[in-house]
């Protein structure tokens, strides 16, 4: 090989790894905008961020709803009497114990709740979406109605623990967002002492 040989070769080799590395650049630059289109907007992420919640107005018997991801998040303030039809409906309920993964570790009891007064749950069938109607009222639904969460689309039901009646289309009970209480008059959805809940 003569000498100008291996300089020639020298030379294809800088031109082959200059020109790679210019490419390379040049994809990771044209890549930007693209995965940046694919990142949530400062609007998005705004609207999944926890909120709080103030339920200081809040009346026995009364429900607050809120916005929250595009969701209504219910609040519930559940007087003594509402509390005491809990266990009279759990042999008509699909899933009186909430074995089903429907709510935080700390909700899964009978009332599910933190607070037995407080009901918070996201107010969407789990059926097909539709938003149920908070009925507290004892009959006029049916028979066995003793009050609670009634969805006039399809006829699903819900006790004021937001668990599902049987026999009707929805397969599952109330979903109940990850929260936390403040203090007695605030709430904190979608955060607990866990952490940031994560998409759903």
């Amino acid at each position: 090989m003569t000498p100008e040989d291996k300089i020639d070769l020298k030379r294809r080799c800088f031109l082959r790894r200059a020109t790679s590395t210019v490419g390379g650049l040049g994809l990771a630059a044209a890549s930007v905008p693209f995965f940046s289109y694919w990142m949530p907007s400062a609007d998005t992420e705004a609207a999944a961020a926890p909120i709080k919640v103030d339920i200081s107005k809040l009346t026995p018997g009364e429900q607050l709803t809120v916005p929250w991801r595009g969701m209504p998040i219910w609040v519930v303030s559940r007087t003594s009497a509402m509390l005491a039809t809990l266990p009279k409906l759990d042999s008509i309920l699909r899933d009186p114990n909430s074995l089903e993964d429907q709510q935080p570790a700390y909700c899964k009891n009978p009332h599910r709740s933190i607070k037995p007064e407080y009901f918070i749950a996201v107010g969407i069938c789990t059926h097909l979406g539709c938003v149920p109607t908070y009925r507290p009222d004892k009959g006029g639904i049916s028979p066995d109605w003793l009050g609670g969460f009634y969805c006039p689309c399809h006829g699903s039901k819900y006790d004021l623990a937001g668990r599902v009646y049987q026999g009707v289309p929805a397969p599952l009970n109330l979903k109940i967002p990850r929260h936390m209480y403040l203090s007695d008059t605030e709430i904190t959805i979608g955060e607990d002492k866990d952490g940031v809940e994560g998409a759903e």
